[in-house]
């Protein structure tokens, strides 16, 4: 099931005169400042980012998970979700499987993406939990995986990453996200030298399995479910991986794998300047990895980080960093919650396009911390959704996504389709 294209365009046509009245107004007002709004509005459409499969069922807590009507039972109705969602706001043609949640025949997942219209983006594995059942992984993670003392266990994770890139590279995808929950939740519980030490053998045993054109992207998370100390637990400790990894290897930031009030957008421009910068997972936060929607809570920082990498110019063209969404939808309807949170992802890009490079860099060097202030505010106080809008309209999307989608009746749709449905995988972490 998925929206028609003459439905988002019969939407579009209530909203088209008051819409292009706001996009010229707009536009004359960025014009004063020396700003093409249809370039502006070109970049926009061109830039994408991969929805997550997991995020199209009804996330959770540790203390309960509420599902909601419609759910997607398997990988295949993720998939018509995912269809739903690019169709509606034209930035979402990627999509982030995560194995053993997604696995299924690769022909049938890619004859499923192109008739959506739809590719897979990068790959993620599963350590971090027990997979009951599971032949290929029938030994615990409970004491860890990769970095795991018994090395019976290690190669169990190994083994299951090796197949995950074999599953990607038969869709289509070219890169691969490795997180793992290792780590100790009481001091002298392991050797913390020697289980980083395990880590990098095991990850350098999957970097020689990587096909040529592929690339291996560590994630990093200061906490939970080891609370104690994580093996891979911040920036640093990433890019020491990826060093040493070698050049098939980046690292991945995850916006809400931090402490709190880190400044990840000096981060994000530290990791340019190494040449490692791989990619993100997009979400926010209020207190830990709350993953909640994007530009929900601090739509600034989101902007900040957009900032830094629009400063870096060419120097991000080699480094193509992956542009993920990554988080969990406990109380909103989860294709809701990711139309929306692609639009804020696109606001942050939008806004950022819009400061003043030379101003700026005059006032840094100038010292003149009030007007270099103004400067990156002002295109943060700009209200870009005319720009946005526009982006989704030329490219056949609709102009008010959620609108358009709440107007098709999809969830009524589907949940008279799945009843009772149990979706596959929870929240990724």
């Amino acid at each position: 099931m998925t929206i028609a294209p003459a439905f988002v365009a019969e939407e579009n046509v209530r909203l088209e005169a008051d819409h292009r009245t706001d996009y010229e107004a707009l536009g004359e007002k960025l014009s004063r400042r020396g700003v093409d709004i249809s370039a502006v509005t070109e970049a926009v459409a061109g830039f994408f980012v991969a929805v997550p499969s997991w995020g199209t069922g009804a996330g959770g807590t540790r203390f309960a998970r509420f599902p909601g009507p419609g759910e997607p039972r398997g990988i295949f109705e993720k998939l018509d979700d995912c269809g739903v969602i690019h169709a509606l706001g034209r930035a979402t043609p990627g999509v982030s499987l995560h194995i053993p949640w997604d696995k299924a025949e690769p022909a049938a997942l890619k004859a499923k993406a192109d008739e959506l219209g739809l590719h897979f983006d990068a790959m993620n594995s599963n350590t971090f939990q027990d997979h009951p059942g599971d032949p290929r992984q029938p030994l615990s993670y409970k004491f860890g995986s990769l970095s795991h003392a018994d090395p019976a266990v290690r190669a169990q994770a190994v083994a299951h990453n090796i197949e995950t890139v074999e599953i990607g590279e038969a869709i289509g995808s070219k890169a691969i996200t490795v997180w793992i929950g290792d780590g100790a939740n009481f001091p002298g519980q392991s050797d913390l030298g020697k289980s980083f030490e395990r880590y990098l053998g095991a990850m350098k045993e999957i970097v020689a399995a990587l096909p040529a054109d592929w690339r291996i992207f560590s994630e990093h998370k200061m906490y939970e479910p080891a609370f104690y100390s994580t093996v891979v637990s911040d920036w640093g400790t990433s890019y020491m991986t990826a060093q040493e990894l070698g050049e098939k290897a980046f690292c991945l930031v995850d916006l809400g794998h931090h402490a709190p009030n880190v400044n990840i957008e000096q981060i994000v421009s530290r990791l340019i300047r190494a040449g490692k910068l791989g990619g993100f997972h997009f979400n926010d936060s209020k207190y830990g990895d709350d993953d909640l929607d994007a530009g929900s809570i601090d739509p600034f920082r989101l902007f900040l980080i957009f900032n830094e990498l629009v400063g870096a110019g060419t120097a991000l063209d080699s480094l193509n960093p992956a542009h993920m969404i990554d988080q969990s939808h406990n109380v909103t309807d989860p294709i809701e919650s990711l139309i929306r949170s692609a639009g804020e992802i696109r606001r942050a890009y939008a806004q950022a396009l819009l400061v003043d490079r030379k101003a700026l860099e005059h006032h840094q060097e100038t010292g003149d911390a009030m007007m270099a202030s103004e400067t990156l505010k002002r295109g943060f106080r700009t209200d870009v959704e005319p720009i946005l809008a526009e982006a989704r309209r030329r490219a056949g999307g609709a102009i008010d996504p959620i609108a358009a989608y709440r107007a098709s009746g999809y969830r009524a749709k589907v949940a008279a389709e799945r009843p009772a449905s149990v979706a596959s995988g929870g929240g990724i972490v």
